[in-house]
């Protein structure tokens, strides 16, 4: 076993995963981890969002160097307009559109990051990149509060936005506000933003595209933080039949007989953060079927053929196995990232309806506009 740093920050959840295999697959992100300090899928091309989850866990076990590479290759990589492209193995660009869900999460692994390490000059070098990487998905923000999920080649809006994307980004402004505040560089406009988002996405689910397959649309309000208390415990009830395989995990689409990793630890920090740590705990346990020797994690099992799918493991499966094992067990200081964001200031949605229950088709102010 490679050396680690330092040991009192390594999550370990008792019963399931030690910190030495926390370690290992710390280790295993880092080994595909490119000398630009990128960290990208199997196939080789690199996203912003995934490639920020994969510095999360890499400091969540204590592996600086690694995550500090990462977070360089950010701030190599970002274009003008605060976005980020998504980029092949062989570092070309074959989509010059920007998703605003990519760039709103460096806000969320900067805020991490200073968390963790407590690093104040790292915060303040990365302000910047944070700060127009929120503006860039502002700018796409709709007079009903949702963001839409990307900018197209020719800087023409799509047409429409995804509810996942839209809770991530919920808390990745939470985080950036969160970081702003920290700075002293308030930012009121994103505060009526996030709150507008949040609105939109726990009690306007009409406002968005179909995805309701996904496991992702059913859990991410939770896990974003736009549903919290009643409406997130009513809200993951309602699926909870149609999503978890039992003794297995989380489909990742409703009708395939497919679990994935990522799933299952994400909907494990959304039950945590409502105070389900039992059924957390239990999800944890279930998905170490998918567990590598080496550390890794491979990204599904097919459970009616009885094969791994896809056959690989990837780099975002084993980051989220990590940030979930350190929400729950709290050994770092971003272990709380998930559960210390606020719920929107707007009303909450009626339990068991469809209605948000606030008196008007339109109760919010209109979107700011943002440079």
């Amino acid at each position: 076993m490679r050396g680690r740093e330092p040991t009192e920050w390594v999550p370990e959840v008792a019963g399931i995963l030690t910190a030495d295999q926390l370690i290992a697959t710390g280790h295993s992100i880092a080994a595909v981890q490119q000398a630009d300090g990128s960290i990208g899928w199997p196939d080789g091309h690199v996203d912003a969002w995934n490639h920020v989850e994969c510095a999360m866990a890499l400091s969540a076990c204590g592996l600086r160097g690694p995550a500090r590479r990462a977070y360089a290759w950010l701030a190599t990589t970002q274009r003008h307009d605060g976005s980020w492209p998504v980029q092949t193995a062989d570092g070309g660009m074959p989509d010059l559109a920007a998703e605003s869900n990519h760039a709103v999460y460096p806000a969320v692994g900067v805020w991490h990051e200073y968390l963790v390490t407590g690093d104040a000059a790292f915060a303040a070098r990365m302000w910047s990149l944070v700060r127009a990487g929120i503006n860039f998905a502002l700018g796409l923000q709709a007079p009903g509060g949702e963001i839409i999920w990307r900018r197209l080649s020719d800087g023409t809006a799509d047409d429409y936005a995804l509810l996942t994307g839209s809770a991530s980004m919920y808390h990745g402004l939470r985080c950036a506000i969160a970081l702003a505040d920290h700075l002293g560089e308030g930012q009121p406009d994103w505060e009526l933003a996030a709150d507008q988002l949040g609105h939109a996405v726990a009690c306007h689910e009409y406002a968005f595209a179909d995805k309701s397959r996904f496991a992702m649309d059913w859990y991410y309000p939770v896990l974003g933080g736009a549903l919290r208390g009643a409406a997130g415990s009513e809200r993951l009830a309602r699926g909870w039949d149609t999503f978890v395989a039992p003794g297995l995990g989380v489909r990742c689409v409703s009708d395939q007989p497919w679990v994935t990793g990522a799933e299952t630890c994400e909907l494990a920090i959304a039950l945590d953060v409502l105070g389900d740590q039992a059924r957390a705990l239990d999800l944890m346990e279930q998905i170490q079927h998918l567990r590598d020797p080496g550390g890794g994690y491979w990204t599904g099992w097919q459970f009616v053929n009885q094969a791994h799918f896809p056959n690989e493991q990837s780099s975002w499966t084993s980051a989220a196995v990590v940030l979930a094992a350190d929400a729950l067990s709290g050994a770092t200081g971003g272990a709380s990232i998930f559960a210390d964001i606020p719920a929107p200031k707007f009303s909450a949605p009626n339990i068991g309806g469809a209605s948000c229950g606030c008196g008007s088709a339109d109760p919010l102010p209109g979107p700011l506009k943002h440079s």
